[in-house]
């Protein structure tokens, strides 16, 4: 994702300079990228860390590197907060982590796989998500860790496929997501296991005709996260060209703001550094 968030500024052109300074500013005095309330998150963190990565800027400014190392303990982290402090160690620098405080963090993702192979962001759970697969198995590979059993996780992920090509995020739901449908391509394509033919032509429909892509078939309105999973789950399917280029780049461009940073959606009065990098992934996978 980061090589393709990294072309953004080619569309950006004199703009680029207002988004990276407001990435910049959610940067806190504790180290840590700011969440919408403006306290420091591990979260939010990877979000600026990989827009700063993508916009050319110095990842380890300010107090990053000691706020991680303040966020390593492993035992008090939930699932989604401990992939983050992997993701956002890895994108400082190669085996950021010490190996007692690497393999705590190991053992703490793996505490929640599922029994049947996959992963979930709740403990206990029987089955696992696409998006707690997704966030494991990148959290792994942050920390040079292998998946126990990749099968087994192809397996959970193939339990959540619907009859239209779609994935659900969990077991028993009857409409699958875009979030969730990406997640799984992603997945497919880096375990090099062939995805559902049908899959990419759902994706495909999700496109509104504003140009946007919709989170699933009845939302009301296009959003910016499920604009660019799309966007890399098709380009990873090699069918991107399949899509209305020009209409999705006027979407993105209707949620960007003179502060230099991304709106989640049209209904969304708030900028903070998640939508920002999904934002310029978005752009970069529209640059021609």
């Amino acid at each position: 994702m980061l090589q393709v968030a990294r072309l953004a500024p080619k569309l950006l052109g004199e703009s680029a300079s207002l988004v990276a300074d407001f990435v910049k500013s959610r940067l806190t005095d504790a180290g840590g990228f700011a969440d919408r309330d403006g306290r420091p998150d591990l979260y939010y963190t990877v979000f600026g860390l990989e827009a700063m990565l993508a916009l050319q800027l110095e990842p380890g400014a300010g107090n990053v590197a000691e706020y991680l190392v303040k966020s390593a303990k492993a035992e008090s982290l939930d699932f989604v907060h401990a992939c983050s402090l992997a993701r956002c160690g890895a994108a400082l620098q190669r085996n950021f982590f010490v190996d007692e405080a690497r393999d705590a963090l190991v053992r703490r993702i793996q505490a929640f796989q599922t029994p049947d192979g996959g992963f979930h962001g709740a403990p206990e759970r029987t089955h696992g998500s696409a998006y707690g697969a997704l966030l494991a198995w990148g959290a792994l590979s942050d920390l040079d860790a292998s998946l126990l059993e990749p099968q087994q996780l192809l397996g959970s992920l193939r339990m959540l496929q619907l009859a239209d090509g779609s994935f659900a995020n969990e077991r028993g739901l009857e409409q699958g997501s875009t979030s969730a449908t990406a997640a799984a391509l992603i997945l497919f394509r880096h375990l090099q296991e062939p995805p559902p033919v049908q899959s990419g032509t759902w994706l495909l429909e999700q496109q509104h005709v504003s140009g946007g892509f919709l989170a699933t078939p009845k939302a009301p309105l296009p959003d910016l996260l499920s604009t660019a999973v799309a966007l890399h789950a098709l380009d990873g399917l090699e069918i991107l060209s399949q899509m209305d280029r020009e209409r999705c780049l006027d979407f993105v461009d209707s949620l960007w703001s003179a502060e230099g940073g991304f709106h989640g959606h049209w209904a969304d009065d708030a900028l903070d550094v998640e939508y920002t990098y999904y934002g310029l992934l978005a752009l970069g996978h529209l640059v021609m």
